[in-house]
């Protein structure tokens, strides 16, 4: 009998990179960005810096890897998990705007943090791409029969798309940290993120659409 679980390898694997972004993250809130080191992230999950090194390239990889970690899987299902009468336009730009309007309490401070940092706002937006892959295989499973490159450029798009707006967002953002009121969440980022997606809406729905051979 088999099963999908994941063998010891892969859960030490993950367990480690999961300690690594939980590590980075708090050091950041607690010294700043500019003062914590990847030593020092390594020394606080208890691994050596040549295994940091394998799991992330840079310190502002693994403190954006914390909140946008599960990021690329919850948008992939929320599209999974629409009605079937529901549109692929309306499933994938809905699940796309609700995973950008509101973190959570628990996310803000980090978020504020990314905001006020000119290297961690770069890597933030780097990150969006990262859904490309999941969403693609949403799309291919919600589609049945669409060419999987059909469902690999539309991911693209979308994945595209929303870069483009949450650079814009975060460009919006870049003001000193002691602003107050400056992360709005539920605010602009959403529109503009729909803003954005809103062109992909025929390209989705006409290929959801498409005969099937």
């Amino acid at each position: 009998m088999t099963t999908n679980r994941p063998g010891l390898r892969e859960r030490k694997k993950e367990a480690t990179r999961q300690a690594l972004r939980a590590a980075a993250l708090r050091l950041a809130l607690e010294r700043g960005p500019e003062n914590v080191r990847v030593d020092d992230i390594a020394e606080a999950a208890g691994v050596s810096p040549r295994t940091y090194n394998n799991y992330f390239s840079s310190r502002e990889q693994a403190i954006v890897a914390a909140v946008t970690a599960e990021r690329a899987s919850r948008v992939a299902a929320a599209v999974a998990a629409r009605p079937a009468d529901v549109g692929l336009a309306d499933a994938v730009i809905d699940a796309v705007v609700e995973e950008h309007t509101d973190p959570g309490d628990d996310a803000r401070d980090a978020l504020l943090m990314i905001t006020t940092s000119s290297a961690l706002r770069a890597c933030y937006a780097d990150t969006v791409t990262t859904m490309e892959g999941p969403l693609a295989e949403a799309i291919a499973q919600r589609c049945r029969g669409m060419d999987p490159l059909t469902a690999q450029v539309l991911s693209a798009g979308v994945g595209a798309a929303a870069k483009v707006a949450l650079q814009r967002w975060l460009r919006s953002t870049a003001v000193p940290a002691s602003t107050s009121g400056l992360v709005a969440p539920s605010g602009s980022l959403p529109n503009l993120m729909r803003i954005a997606l809103m062109p992909l809406a025929p390209a989705l729905d006409a290929a959801a659409t498409r005969p099937r051979p």
